[in-house]
């Protein structure tokens, strides 16, 4: 069956596939072997079908059952997304929005679905009770927000559906909640089959130094901001999309609102076509942006926070990740945003601007969830440091850099093998950046025309004098910002007066 085939007979619901089936099976043995209070908890990646699966349990569990079913969702989007994949399926439901403010027709209707804080403040001012509720579905299972309603539904069994059984609070873990965890196909056996698409994965080194962690675990909005929406950090996803992603349809993921904003404001200066999208655009706004974006081949759309999850747009090309995050469930949700097949699209492109992929592995390595799932407090003490990060960047000059000094042969240094050997002979450990020093002065003055090039060519150094101070700082233990910043500036000014000497 060809890829557009495949999606199509999905979009309907009228198809189950093998690895769909299988779970389903697996749920349903424990439906029938568990306690009907028990709580289960599911896990499939983000583009293989976890609504279609759980819209099929519905059914399938009213058929066999007779009782009702309730699925809760996090955001609106979803429930109108859910109750159109149930309608689908042919199980009559009703949505309980802001403006269902009783039930008195619910002995219509078996199976139900609401947004987690409607149906709560619904449930707590008793404007209404659920009857005959055996089976409750909790989409992005992953959330905190709906542990607050489990008290009421003690006597049901409770099925969590998530891509990252990851809780998004810390403090409280997933397996005090659910007693078991299914883990569906993986990443990589679902790219096999054809059913996700191939991801290939850019890596841009970003300094994380200046990022702070707030009480969530995730680096603070703040510091994100400061860092990102900088013109140095704009110029280099400019630069990153040029080389990688020009012409192609893009979708860039920003931790912060005026991040966003100010990508729109460089996107725009550099004349692509690009629009912005966050939580103040009106419903009419964001529908005719996200209509813009599906119908342009090559359009660029920069976000903040609402399209992790519950958006599909198939014919995203690259996803880019103007962010770093320390939430490997954001992680994995904000990459399965490009991950779904789509007529002759077989793979996509990620643009990596937060050493994410470096910090968690690339996307389609997966993750072991059922260690995660039992051990959440190992796995996030364990994430690796963004100084262990940055210890292993490798700076390679770029290209068009490299071009300059064309007339040199050799542009690099080695500032650990310096290092050991002035250690050796007893030398003081400056001598390590006098030698670099002159190294960059010798590379200037052999390809340089006049003084004033050569003040230009010592500028083009500055991400390798950064690199090489970082690695000096390493090598003699002292690699706080501070003193980093000012051996750099120091470096700076040694290397002008050497050329000026020189020249």
């Amino acid at each position: 069956m060809s890829q557009p085939d495949y999606m199509e007979k999905q979009e309907v619901g009228k198809k189950l596939y093998d690895y769909q089936k299988t779970d389903l099976e697996h749920i349903f043995e424990r439906f029938a072997n568990c306690p009907k209070d028990y709580n289960l908890l599911y896990q499939l990646p983000t583009g293989a079908g976890k609504t279609v699966i759980f819209s099929e349990i519905a059914r399938r569990y009213i058929e066999q059952s007779g009782k009702k079913v309730l699925i809760l969702t996090h955001r609106i989007e979803l429930c109108h997304q859910t109750s159109k994949m149930l309608t689908e399926f042919g199980v009559v439901n009703k949505l309980i929005t802001s403006n269902v403010k009783e039930l008195p027709d619910q002995n219509d209707y078996m199976c139900f679905v609401a947004m987690v804080e409607t149906l709560n403040n619904r449930l707590n001012d008793e404007k209404f009770s659920l009857n005959k509720l055996g089976l409750v579905i909790v989409d992005e299972a992953h959330y905190n927000s709906f542990r607050k309603l489990f008290k009421f539904f003690k006597n049901c069994f409770i099925l969590g559906v998530t891509a990252t059984p990851l809780s998004s609070n810390i403090k409280l873990p997933m397996k005090d909640i659910y007693s078991e965890l299914i883990v569906g196909s993986s990443i990589e056996s679902l790219i096999k089959s054809g059913f996700l698409a191939q991801a290939t994965t850019y890596s841009y080194d970003v300094r994380l130094g200046s990022l702070k962690v707030g009480i969530n675990g995730d680096y603070t909005v703040k510091s994100s901001e400061a860092l990102y929406s900088n013109p140095a950090m704009q110029n280099k996803l400019l630069y990153a999309y040029e080389q990688r992603a020009k012409g192609k349809k893009i979708l860039i993921f920003n931790a912060g609102i005026n991040t966003s904003r100010q990508v729109y404001e460089t996107f725009t200066h550099a004349g692509y076509k690009i629009r912005h999208l966050d939580s103040f655009n009106t419903k009419q706004q964001r529908k005719e942006i996200l209509e813009w974006f599906h119908k342009t081949p090559d359009a660029i759309l920069t976000s903040v926070g609402i399209l992790t999850t519950g958006f599909d747009e198939p014919s995203i090309d690259v996803i880019v990740l103007n962010r770093a995050t320390r939430s490997l469930s954001l992680y994995y949700q904000m990459i399965g945003r490009g991950s779904r097949i789509w007529k002759n699209k077989t793979s996509f492109d990620v643009i990596d601007l937060g050493n994410n992929a470096v910090r968690f592995g690339l996307w389609e390595q997966g993750a072991d969830w059922q260690k995660i799932f039992r051990s959440p407090d190992y796995f996030l003490s364990n994430i690796i440091s963004d100084e262990e990060i940055e210890r292993r960047f490798k700076y390679v000059m770029p290209d068009e850099i490299r071009e300059c000094f064309s007339k040199t042969e050799t542009v690099t240094f080695d500032v650990k093998k310096e290092n050991a050997r002035v250690v050796a002979a007893g030398l003081r450990t400056s001598v390590i950046l006098d030698t670099s020093i002159q190294q960059h002065t010798d590379m200037i003055v052999e390809n340089s025309k006049d003084f004033a090039h050569a003040l230009a060519l010592v500028r083009l150094l500055n991400d390798d004098i950064a690199d090489r101070v970082r690695r000096y700082c390493y090598c003699i233990c002292k690699s706080t910002k501070n003193y980093r910043d000012w051996v750099q500036e120091d470096y700076k000014k040694k290397l002008k007066a050497s050329v000026m000497k020189r020249m």
